[in-house]
């Protein structure tokens, strides 16, 4: 929905005998801002928190930049699928998941960035600034993925991936699945328990090692939020989990203990300027102040959201189930240059030893 509120036409013409809205939902009244232009950035984004979005982000961004952000909401494929479908788009600058800001990339869908126009890249943890120089887009938060378990049903103390092969776990693990957000990064777990480097063999060795695995599982998920009673009732005892879903988890399960592995997995989420963008200079700026000290420092509490710029300190009780300190600089980074063009051989694979 976009965030921008309509006037009443009827009220507008009888009242001013001004023409209507202006383009992309915007009116006439907020092209003009104390006699001047107001500029204007079409924003694609996630639709989460909006109300703390539009006062915590984007208001102090409009008052800088004399300018009006219109957003344009909905999931990572919803969105990606408009933009890649329409020729004609107008939206300037687009958050996606690291994957599909790759699949963009390949498509021709976003515009190359120019680092030295984003003062503050020069900041972001290692593994992110690596993805921006290589033109994956600009990472302005990170999540991962760690193990959840009930240490009375499992009777041992989980401390590595590894440990989910363990005898001791059969039929009681869940994993998220292939098709999800982290459903690769357990092809690369799955390869790195084998000691292989996945992109050596394509997954071979991978999958060889989750069917290793499978007398453990119980099932995969979609969603975070189905395990909350998986474990309750019992029917698991421990399950891969990205970081963003154990909030929920613990306050339906306060005993379940959640781990993070000396090196786990990590996802980002990026900005992008597509390739019809009508002000790149506003569209840059944009992500130079989304990735600043100043807002993640916000939005690391108002949003809940990871910080990528290494100058933002959090405390240790606000990123207790965080990506962030040792745990982001160590993570392991999917490439998804290698990963999407044989996806869709891995879900084949999926789907023949896991869901089978």
């Amino acid at each position: 929905m976009k965030k921008v509120l309509a006037l009443s036409l009827c009220a507008a013409i009888a009242l001013t005998g001004c023409g209507g809205a202006g383009s992309a939902g915007t009116t006439a009244a907020d092209e003009k801002k104390n006699g001047t232009e107001v500029k204007k950035l079409v924003l694609s984004t996630y639709g989460l928190s909006e109300d703390i979005s539009e006062e915590e982000v984007y208001k102090p961004f409009e008052d800088q930049y004399n300018c009006k952000i219109v957003t344009e909401t909905g999931s990572t494929n919803e969105r990606y699928t408009k933009l890649s479908a329409n020729a004609e788009s107008t939206i300037d600058v687009i958050e996606l998941s690291q994957a599909m800001t790759a699949k963009g990339i390949e498509e021709g869908l976003f515009e190359p960035l120019d680092l030295s126009k984003i003062e503050n890249s020069q900041y972001l943890i290692k593994a992110a600034k690596t993805m921006a120089d290589a033109g994956q887009g600009a990472a302005y938060t990170i999540n991962s993925i760690g193990i959840m378990y009930d240490p009375e049903a499992v009777g041992f103390e989980i401390k590595s991936f590894d440990d989910l092969w363990k005898a001791e776990l059969e039929g009681s693990v869940a994993i998220p699945d292939i098709t999800t957000t982290f459903g690769p990064a357990m092809v690369y777990m799955a390869s790195d328990y084998k000691g292989v480097d996945v992109t050596s063999d394509k997954g071979a060795a991978a999958f060889e090692a989750l069917e290793e695995l499978k007398p453990n599982l119980v099932k995969t998920y979609a969603k975070s939020s189905d395990l909350i009673n998986m474990f309750t009732s019992g029917e698991i005892k421990a399950a891969i989990v990205g970081d963003f879903g154990v909030p929920t988890i613990k306050e339906a399960s306060p005993d379940l203990v959640y781990v993070t592995p000396d090196v786990t997995y990590a996802n980002f989420n990026t900005i992008s300027i597509t390739k019809n963008c009508k002000d790149k200079e506003l569209a840059y700026a944009y992500i130079n102040y989304r990735l600043s000290k100043e807002l993640q420092s916000k939005t690391t509490k108002a949003l809940n959201e990871a910080p990528t710029n290494n100058q933002v300190e959090v405390s240790e009780e606000d990123s207790a189930n965080m990506t962030y300190g040792e745990a982001a600089e160590s993570a392991k980074v999917l490439d998804y240059s290698f990963v999407n063009p044989i996806l869709s051989d891995w879900i084949d694979q999926w789907n023949r030893i896991i869901n089978n």
